[in-house]
């Protein structure tokens, strides 16, 4: 059933890149634990041992929070289609703002997308799956385009002023990073 592996195989880079859906969870040392639902095409396999996901603008920004006191990070991945499994990426994560060096030359392994607010590196010291036998069938309808459509309308200065608003602080308090040089 669950196998544990120090990297991604072929066969489990396949199964992500079939995935429509992933989920990211983090926490801070004390407060609340975060878990946050990702889709629209923002994963990428960089190697066996480090992947990428595009974050876009979003009504909170507890993942960018947590990350500049603790570092952990879980990605999981589970098949709703064919063949049950669940896949859990565990590692240390690193954040990328828009003024990092680091965000242009990882930003060519997306599509330019309106409200790209950071890009996480995942360092992947763990590979885990699970069976997922108790995971539902669901079917895969398409992208939603809300807050594609939300974040053009905004604009950039816009987008700006939003995380201004918005994304500055955690749910317990705690800096983003959103702004800081």
């Amino acid at each position: 059933m669950g196998k544990k592996l120090p990297h991604l195989n072929q066969q489990l880079q396949e199964f992500i890149d079939a995935q429509k859906i992933f989920f990211v969870g983090t926490a801070a040392a004390e407060g609340r634990v975060n878990i946050s639902p990702k889709g629209m095409n923002t994963f990428y396999i960089l190697n066996e041992q480090e992947v990428l996901w595009l974050n876009l603008t979003g009504s909170g920004n507890e993942t960018a929070a947590h990350l500049l006191e603790d570092t952990r990070m879980t990605i999981m991945f589970c098949s709703f289609e064919k063949n049950p499994l669940i896949l859990r990426l565990f590692g240390e994560a690193e954040v990328y703002h828009e003024r990092d060096d680091q965000f242009a030359a990882y930003m060519k392994y997306f599509e330019e997308t309106a409200g790209s607010r950071q890009i996480f590196k995942l360092k992947i010291d763990l590979v885990q799956t699970s069976c997922g036998f108790g995971v539902p069938f669901m079917d895969y309808k398409g992208e939603r385009e809300t807050l594609k459509v939300w974040a053009e309308q905004k604009g950039e200065s816009g987008i700006k002023e939003y995380w201004t608003e918005k994304n500055q602080t955690s749910l317990d308090g705690l800096e983003t990073g959103i702004f800081k040089d």
